[in-house]
């Protein structure tokens, strides 16, 4: 574990990164200088699924090819004292964001939101947002503090959204195709939200809540983002990975099997030519 100094440093620094990222205006990104792309699907913590990942993306070796992961927090892994371990996926990524400032990006899902919005979210009995204060005090001592308030100025700095220079768009759910009549992409390059939009009929409570797959829906999201095809996480999955229409491709690493999907970025690209891309692990 790092001393809390040097964590509260690399914190700080990834999230200059992340405002920094190339092609990034208020909270989406169009990827830039980007190849090819590995999707990962929600980790939840589970970091033996990150470090598989992390292999297969290879970024030392694969100059053009960036690396998305999705929501990091929020587990079932517990330190002694029953605090949540899942902030050091946290930790990890801000170290990789650092290693590699514009080729990794972390897509937050709706237990981020909660997390930094105080908006409670719990698994049977137990507050999530609890447990997850918890483990930091267990990993950071008296420092805890300065480096939750790092976490949240993190997670408010994140893209909501990236599009591939081929038309593929990631994020990671779908906003409901009831609320769609009042969306459009702008709304994602603003550099702050109101707070109506963090609750329920806003936007990014949508993008980050929704779980409406029907192919109407995706079709007119395509549609106003200006994309042919989406990778998105947020829905559970028994085999990695779910095709709900023919547009859509959804990934889950949060258990096992877990999926992630690796594709080229630089020429068009199929529906059946981004599954093909779909490696279960």
């Amino acid at each position: 574990m790092p001393t809390p100094e040097r964590m509260l440093t690399t914190l700080q620094r990834a999230t200059e990164f992340v405002r920094a990222t190339p092609g990034c205006t208020g909270h989406f990104v169009e990827l830039q200088d980007c190849t090819e792309v590995l999707v990962a699907g929600d980790l939840h913590g589970h970091i033996s699924n990150f470090q598989v990942i992390l292999k297969a993306a290879d970024l030392a070796n694969h100059p053009g090819r960036h690396l998305v992961l999705q929501e990091v927090v929020h587990s079932a892994y517990r330190y002694p004292n029953g605090g949540d371990k899942s902030h050091q996926l946290l930790d990890l990524f801000a170290a990789l964001k650092c290693q590699y400032p514009t080729r990794v990006h972390l897509l937050p899902g709706n237990h981020e939101m909660a997390q930094m919005t105080g908006r409670p979210i719990g698994k049977g009995n137990e507050s999530q947002n609890g447990v997850f204060v918890e483990g930091i005090k267990a990993a950071y001592g008296t420092a805890w503090a300065e480096i939750e308030k790092a976490y949240y100025e993190l997670l408010r700095a994140l893209p909501l959204a990236l599009r591939t220079a081929n038309r593929v768009f990631l994020c990671h759910t779908l906003i409901p195709g009831r609320s769609l009549g009042h969306f459009y992409l702008g709304l994602l390059k603003q550099e702050q939200f109101s707070e109506s939009e963090f609750l329920p009929g806003g936007m990014v409570y949508g993008i980050l809540w929704g779980r409406d797959t029907s192919q109407e829906t995706v079709d007119e999201f395509l549609r106003i983002v200006d994309a042919d095809l989406i990778v998105t996480g947020h829905i559970p999955t028994d085999t990695g990975h779910e095709v709900p229409n023919t547009k859509q491709l959804i990934v889950d690493c949060s258990a096992s099997p877990a999926a992630y999907v690796l594709f080229p970025a630089n020429r068009p690209l199929t529906h059946d030519e981004l599954l093909a891309g779909v490696v279960t692990f």
